[in-house]
């Protein structure tokens, strides 16, 4: 899995990053494929608005993949920044999963219809 980090209006420090990379390799287990690489653009920032007080920070992962049709991408805004990561981890998990079963779905209808094709032949 490769994984781009880019930090906006903070300063991207090692320990951050350990942790975005910590917490991105638990979803390379969805792409099972060996030929092609997922890459994954993680952008964690500070944020602010003019109708929120303290620091509120912001998690957005955006995962590309060739074998799915669409890139797949998940945003969060917390008051920590650690935990924006995670509930942007947890949402990319959710849409991974839905697309996964997806595939998986598709698949099989697929080998039902050829099945009905083969017996309705053998009739």
């Amino acid at each position: 899995m490769n994984i781009n980090t880019k930090a906006t209006n903070m300063e991207l420090t090692q320990p951050i990053k350990d942790y975005i990379e910590k917490r991105m390799l638990g979803l390379s287990k969805f792409g099972n494929s060996e030929e092609a690489e997922i890459t994954a653009r993680v952008e964690v920032g500070k944020i602010t608005k003019h109708h929120r007080t303290g620091d509120v920070f912001r998690a957005e992962i955006q995962i590309s993949h060739p074998n799915y049709e669409k890139n797949l991408r998940a945003v969060a805004e917390c008051d920590d920044l650690y935990a924006a990561i995670d509930k942007a981890r947890e949402q990319m998990k959710r849409e991974l999963g839905e697309t996964k079963d997806k595939r998986k779905s598709l698949v099989k209808k697929g080998a039902r219809l050829f099945k009905k094709i083969i017996l309705f032949w053998h009739e």
